[in-house]
């Protein structure tokens, strides 16, 4: 890191969201890189386009398997143990539900219960078959489609750090529209803001200090609209097909990688404060930080990560699971 502290900050539009690099050294060809590898990414995993790897897989849903690159192969893999786990609310055959939502894109509303009904009968996680030896991918009902959206940022900001590590970058850090992968320690820990649910976009209920960490947050304010006065966000409950309701606002995990954090937030979502602090009981290399609607700020632990509230209408408090 240059003795200035000088940042250097590179900003791009992918995968719908604002993509933010920062190094610290004028490296304009490595930005480019970055950019371009997740493009590369994006065009093999999104579902938001009629032609990638993952639309391959939905088109055939119903009549035949598809043959895909190892790297998406795997992260179908990834997504489907953490879809099988017991009473998880994660689960990469969504996507009939997700699109019939639309929740976040023009002509969202609630759907029939019929709607949901029939979607829930081609939502099972259970019948996306995969084949290790020919790397492909199945999805045995018609109809069927998965969706990667709640993992892909994850894998691809992995990726993303471990390019610039290869490429001998020290400090840096990469967002990606709600994932954070932080690289060294600059002036001794990144500090990553904390959003304030249904605020002003700079609102911050606190700040976390992390080094080589990844941090990653999902909320309900980060995508919702309302209907006759209620409020529906775009984390869906897979168990009942409309969007999961309990005590929380957010649940932001800090871990290693920020494949986890994807992975987390949303079992964690499904799973709620007590039972979540529990799951976390044995697993110390994912921390978590829950924001209630009752304006509590729960911490798992703080091993990997320092935290500061900076908004005194909430109180911080410890898991007492």
């Amino acid at each position: 890191m240059p003795t200035d502290g000088s940042v250097y900050s590179y900003s791009a539009v992918l995968m719908g969201s604002p993509i933010l690099l920062k190094l610290f050294s004028h490296n304009p060809p490595l930005a480019s890189r970055v950019f371009s590898l997740i493009k590369q990414y994006e065009d093999l995993l999104t579902v938001n386009r009629a032609q990638s790897q993952v639309m391959d897989i939905n088109h055939a849903a119903g009549l035949h398997p598809v043959t895909v690159s190892r790297p998406v192969y795997q992260l179908i893999q990834c997504a489907k143990a953490a879809s099988v786990l017991p009473n998880s609310a994660f689960n990469l055959a969504i996507g009939p539900l997700v699109k019939r939502w639309r929740i976040g894109f023009k002509g969202d509303s609630v759907p029939p219960a019929d709607d949901i009904q029939a979607l829930l009968n081609i939502t099972q996680a259970q019948d996306v078959i995969l084949d290790d030896d020919k790397l492909s991918v199945f999805l045995t009902r018609k109809g069927m489609e998965i969706d990667l959206g709640a993992i892909a940022k994850g894998y691809i900001a992995d990726r993303v750090r471990d390019v610039l590590l290869k490429e001998g970058v020290t400090d840096g850090l990469i967002n990606l529209g709600g994932n954070v992968q932080t690289l060294g320690t600059p002036q001794g820990r990144w500090s990553i803001g904390l959003k304030k649910p249904f605020a002003e976009a700079d609102a911050l209920v606190g700040a976390m200090q992390v080094a080589h960490k990844s941090v990653v947050t999902s909320g309900t304010y980060e995508r919702y609209f309302e209907q006759n006065g209620r409020r529906y966000h775009h984390i869906l409950d897979p168990h009942t097909g409309y969007p999961l309701d309990n005590e929380l606002d957010s649940v932001t995990i800090i871990s290693t990688d920020s494949l986890d954090g994807d992975i987390w937030t949303t079992l964690l979502f499904g799973a709620g404060v007590e039972k979540g602090c529990q799951m976390l009981k044995g697993r110390a290399d994912i921390e978590a930080i829950f924001v209630t609607k009752a304006q509590e700020v729960i911490l798992s632990s703080q091993r990997q990560f320092r935290f500061t509230l900076l908004d005194d209408s909430y109180r911080l408090i410890d898991c007492t699971a």
